[in-house]
């Protein structure tokens, strides 16, 4: 077949360890034999972050706001471990965090779903997204731990020198302190994020948080919520026939595992963070889980939702064969390359992304996967472990049936 063309680059942002040799099979074996594939390359390996103090980094992100479609593969956030491994100079920040910052994005994550592996929660029947604020919270704190009694307080002193203070607790004996903080224009940025992608993608959007003790901080992003939407998205939201609806954290879990799924969930920070990998694990997998990052002038990076598989990479490096599961990898690329297509108008991309898609799902249907899905598939269905070049290899068979 003659390869399908690209009028705009993607950006390109290569990882670490296992997920990097998926990402190079996957392009080798999937991509580059079907598309005449147009990226801007970035490699936000760990080492080419050290030997450009992460400036690669920043580079891509800012690449990714130029071009609005991105597409990154997973990345080390180096802990004490990885700086003596690494010889590094620094302790580098996350760069999904620090991508995310740039972008000012919103990320939404959603299961995988296939026939054979049913959601733990045996009423699941559609995906449930999650919407997870990128910003602030617990990823942004200040703390500290004190070793005797004492007074702790609130503080903030207004550029014009005018005061605020407020009794945290008096301290009789020893704790532990921790201040968060969040931006009015980083709560607004998330709201539009999670109304534009409702409407986009046609569900509903439901919206947490714990105002009823967090008086202050948990209610300005509820008002800030129904603000937005007021104003901005109620008319085309009843134009769509879908709805938006605040409820607490602890009755919106309740909800959520009554429902039948087929809707949003937006999240502060560190409860989006916990929620999408309980929903991700009831449903089946981290491996099995998309990951996009929009931010609320449309920009959109695509990634898989788990790490770079290191105990597989370690293997991998001694000669072994591994079993690593690549669908989430491989979905974070045609997700970016559906997005391309749509955005320059090019549907032969757009169906070559479905299509990508839909040969990865008829793979898993005929029993073939990676062997971390074996013991999650329903009785009676004949499954065959196989590694992870034969899994895309195997992908790559009904991808081509598909153009035949």
């Amino acid at each position: 077949m003659e390869k399908i063309k690209m009028t705009t680059p993607l950006v390109e942002m290569d990882g670490d360890e296992m997920t990097r040799i998926l990402w190079k099979m996957i392009k080798d074996e999937l991509l580059l034999p079907f598309v005449d594939l147009k990226t801007e390359y970035y490699d936000l390996g760990l080492i080419e972050r050290e030997k450009t103090k992460d400036q690669i980094t920043i580079d891509s992100a800012n690449a990714a706001k130029k071009y609005g479609v991105a597409v990154k593969c997973a990345t080390i956030t180096p802990n004490k471990q990885r700086v003596e491994e690494y010889n590094l100079s620094e302790m580098w920040k996350s760069p999904n965090g620090t991508i995310r910052s740039i972008l000012d994005g919103t990320v939404f994550r959603a299961p995988i779903i296939i026939d054979t592996i049913k959601p733990v929660v045996k009423n699941w029947k559609k995906p449930i997204t999650i919407a997870r604020h990128a910003y602030g919270d617990v990823y942004k704190d200040t703390e500290f731990r004190i070793e005797e009694p004492g007074k702790a307080e609130l503080l903030f002193t207004s550029q014009n020198g005018d005061v605020q203070r407020q009794t945290i607790y008096d301290f009789e004996c020893a704790g532990v302190l921790q201040g968060l903080y969040n931006k009015d224009s980083s709560i607004e940025s998330f709201a539009h994020s999670c109304f534009k992608y409702a409407i986009d993608t046609k569900q509903d959007l439901w919206f947490s948080t714990k105002d009823t003790i967090s008086k202050k901080y948990d209610q300005t992003f509820k008002l800030k919520f129904q603000d937005i939407y007021e104003k901005c998205y109620k008319e085309e939201f009843e134009k769509l026939g879908i709805t938006y609806f605040y409820t607490l954290i602890d009755d919106a879990v309740a909800r959520v595992i009554r429902s039948e799924g087929g809707f949003i969930w937006a999240l502060k920070n560190y409860d989006g963070d916990v929620m999408s990998d309980m929903v991700s694990t009831a449903f089946g997998s981290l491996a099995m889980m998309t990951s996009v990052l929009v931010s609320p002038d449309g920009k959109y990076e695509y990634e898989a939702a788990h790490g770079t598989v290191t105990r597989h990479y370690y293997r991998y490096l001694k000669g072994e064969e591994t079993s690593t599961n690549p669908m989430a990898t491989i979905f974070a690329w045609s997700g970016a390359l559906r997005k391309r297509g749509e955005f320059d108008g090019l549907n032969d991309l757009i169906k070559f992304a479905d299509n990508l898609e839909k040969a990865c799902i008829d793979t898993l249907l005929d029993g073939i996967m990676t062997k971390d899905l074996v013991n999650l598939v329903e009785e009676g269905v004949k499954v065959k472990a196989v590694t992870s070049k034969e899994f895309i290899l195997e992908i790559k068979k009904h991808l081509t049936a598909l153009y035949n």
